[in-house]
């Protein structure tokens, strides 16, 4: 991308479930908006911490998996054609004489944007890394926090270290393509979908995967490559195991980050907003989601649906302040009909 800010209505910071649904309610508004994410991917929580895991307490959807739920809301605002800006953290936000915000990422991209909503979840989520000196050299070689590429891995001798889902499904994966699969955890008891779990350790049965109680501490080199992990059990015992690639699932760990540098009203390393427009401390600014704080708030995805409808509606007014913004319905307004790309009913 250029350096040559894109000029937009309204730039969403976070690309979870509440960041996407903000894209829906903006776009019912005729209000365009870019979305970034420092995660490579949309989904935010729901696809990085329990992408196969049900939620029970979406409106009308008994049950659902984050990843389900993730699809659903990004066919939801097909109409809108959000674009996505992912894998860059914004690093700064800068007020301009016009009134309007400078958006800057970490990828040296920048946005000029009437608007700002910061739908973050609990800050930029950054992956939770290995703690063993100097391994951090391998990291896009042979270490990884995230697999972007699996067929990249056919064939390769892999050691995962992790107990959570992502652990799992790509260890149960790559037993199928991979020359051999070894899951490191710390203790035998997973914080994974039961199915998942039952089907690892037929794997281990069955001799299609290793499974070691324990952790790595250490690595061998031969040449420019990485060779060996040094691993310990629980019984203080180490052995050394033959790896091609480490691949490293420990969760997400959340960081405000450069948010705090704003100048936004912050307590406790979240963003006080009013509960009318769920604006923050600086007039066009909006938080939604578990990132904003007020009486009562309850961190919840529905909480942040309405916190998304009601700050969409204010930006409306801010932006357009002469005009009289109306409530219309989905159900009986072919203006809405017209923007979601769908046919007017007619009602006898």
């Amino acid at each position: 991308m250029s350096n040559t800010p894109i000029e937009t209505d309204a730039v969403i910071i976070g690309a979870g479930p509440v960041g996407l649904f903000q894209v829906f309610e903006l776009g019912l508004l005729e209000i365009k908006a870019h979305v970034i994410d420092s995660l490579p991917e949309v989904g935010g929580q729901c696809i990085e911490l329990y992408p196969d895991k049900p939620i029970y307490d979406i409106p009308a959807i008994p049950v659902c998996t984050g990843r389900e739920l993730t699809n659903n809301l990004l066919k939801q605002i097909e109409p809108f054609n959000a674009q996505f800006h992912l894998g860059q953290e914004v690093s700064k936000l800068e007020r301009q004489a016009d009134g309007r915000f400078l958006v800057s990422t970490s990828l040296d991209n920048h946005f000029l944007s009437k608007s700002v909503f910061i739908a973050g979840g609990v800050g930029a989520f950054q992956p939770r890394t290995i703690n063993i000196e100097g391994i951090d050299a391998f990291v896009g070689k042979q270490v990884f926090y995230h697999v972007k590429n699996p067929e990249q891995f056919t064939g390769k001798r892999i050691v995962i270290c992790g107990g959570g889902d992502a652990a799992l499904d790509w260890a149960i994966h790559f037993s199928e393509i991979a020359s051999s699969v070894t899951l490191i955890h710390r203790r035998d008891d997973f914080k994974a979908a039961p199915k998942s779990i039952a089907r690892m350790r037929e794997l281990c049965a069955n001799k299609q995967m290793n499974l070691l109680i324990g952790q790595v501490t250490g690595y061998e080199v031969r040449g420019d490559r990485l060779a060996e992990i040094a691993f310990t059990n629980i019984d203080g015992e180490a052995k050394q195991i033959p790896l091609d690639d480490l691949l490293v699932f420990y969760g997400l760990s959340p960081k405000l980050g450069p948010i705090a540098e704003w100048g936004l009203n912050i307590d406790r390393k979240q963003i006080c907003v009013d509960t009318e427009k769920f604006q923050t401390s600086i007039p066009g600014i909006y938080a939604v989601g578990d990132i904003n704080v007020y009486p009562g708030k309850k961190k919840l995805i529905l909480s942040g649906f309405h916190e998304a409808a009601l700050a969409a509606f204010a930006a409306a007014a801010y932006l357009n302040p002469e005009k009289q913004i109306q409530l219309q319905y989905t159900t009986t307004s072919p203006k809405l009909h017209k923007a979601l790309g769908v046919k007017s009913p007619t009602f006898e």
